[in-house]
């Protein structure tokens, strides 16, 4: 066996099952769970309709590259959506449709990595557990930058040491952050560039929550921002991945995208024809459908954005929460230890939450995600507003 899955850790769901095991939750509350980020707004029908019209294409092979006009969706909504020149980002060169980002990051990270003991895959802390468990399989070892309220809940760039950076393959970035919710400004994306050229490192962007943000009139930037005000167009040592997960209600589809760097994607795409992941045809027909139409992506902005509004009123005054610059989830204080707080939450409310130290590491005895929790507002309002009313009540009544 691999010696390197010895390295890897519990999952952090498989920490919280085993943190909430024996307890008995009252009855006469139904289960309002807030721990997972699984979208449970409706699907949008016409790419369910989309799937179902080309179930003939099952009998169909599917190619790894993907299918033109699907590349072809990608390229322009990544032109309109990030402000790209007309033409710059080439469907056949730049862009390679995944099987959701999760699997597209792990696999991006194996073709990558150069197997160097002194190798480092660099990541926000919190961070996704992805990036963790593909760095040490690919042989490199995970380095991770905390991300504090000080500094706006993203990692102090500034302070990390040239001696890092030159042992750094890639740099991963989540913008907006999971658990965090914080965004990174444009202008950090274009210094971390010029450090990814000085120091010659790849920058992976995870942009899967890029599209559930609180103003319409300024959707946040992304890494293909940057290229395009620096003039990038060869999006060089730059590669992003989103999904349709999060955007479009659409977690089953496994559906998303790898795009930038056209000599790096060439590598993923050898990679992959060896992995044997192709898109099957069918899906591929209902994402050109969803990456198409942006009327269903904004409504579901707006069911966000309304959750939002009604769990922060209820949660003023009685818990440290603010709205997040993007993603859906809170990253809440807790009053007690985070560990505590969620297991007692569950005994008493039977509402769970994610301990934010289960999304983080210890680096020099500390973890930033100790005392706090996670919360993902993805259940019908209704609930939402059920459990924060269970939370401030669990509150208050100490």
């Amino acid at each position: 066996m691999n010696n390197a899955l010895n390295q890897l850790q519990p999952y952090p769901f498989e920490k919280l099952r085993a943190l909430l095991a024996g307890i008995q939750p009252p009855s006469d509350k139904p289960a309002i769970a807030l721990s997972i980020g699984e979208p449970k707004h409706r699907s949008p029908a016409f790419v369910a309709e989309a799937l179902s019209a080309n179930l003939d294409q099952l009998a169909v092979y599917p190619t790894t590259l993907g299918l033109p006009a699907l590349r072809e969706a990608i390229a322009d909504w990544c032109g309109q959506r990030f402000g790209l020149p007309s033409g710059a980002l080439d469907p056949a060169r730049h862009v390679l449709p995944v099987n959701g980002t999760r699997e597209a990051l792990f696999a991006f990270t194996q073709a990558v990595v150069q197997r160097d003991a002194d190798g480092l895959v660099v990541s926000p802390n919190p961070f996704y557990q992805i990036y963790e468990g593909a760095a040490l399989l690919a042989g490199a070892q995970p380095h991770y930058l905390p991300c504090l309220e000080e500094h706006g809940f993203n990692p102090d760039f500034d302070a990390v040491s040239d001696d890092i950076w030159q042992r750094c393959q890639i740099l991963f970035l989540c913008s907006p952050g999971n658990p965090t919710g914080a965004l990174i400004p444009l202008e950090t994306l274009k210094k971390l560039i010029a450090l990814a050229d000085k120091f010659d490192f790849v920058i992976a962007a995870d942009e899967c929550y890029s599209e559930l943000y609180f103003d319409e009139a300024n959707p946040p930037a992304g890494l293909l921002s940057a290229c395009a005000e620096l003039g990038r167009n060869d999006f060089k040592r730059c590669v992003v991945f989103h999904s349709l997960s999060k955007r479009s209600n659409l977690p089953g589809l496994r559906s998303g995208f790898v795009a930038g760097d056209a000599e790096i994607l060439k590598a993923f795409l050898l990679y992959r024809t060896y992995h044997g992941c192709a898109m099957p045809v069918q899906t591929q027909l209902a994402s050109v459908a969803a990456w198409r139409d942006e009327a269903h992506v904004k409504a579901n902005r707006d069911l966000y954005r309304e959750k939002f509004d009604a769990v922060l009123a209820i949660l003023e005054g009685v818990m440290d929460v603010q709205r997040p610059d993007g993603g859906f989830y809170l990253w809440a204080k807790t009053p007690s230890d985070d560990e505590s707080f969620t297991r007692e939450l569950f005994a008493r409310e039977h509402v769970t939450v994610v301990p934010g130290s289960y999304l983080s590491r210890n680096v020099e005895g500390e973890n930033p995600g100790a005392g706090r929790v996670r919360m993902a507002l993805v259940a019908p309002l209704a609930e939402c507003v059920e459990a924060a009313q269970r939370i401030r009540n669990f509150i208050q009544q100490g």
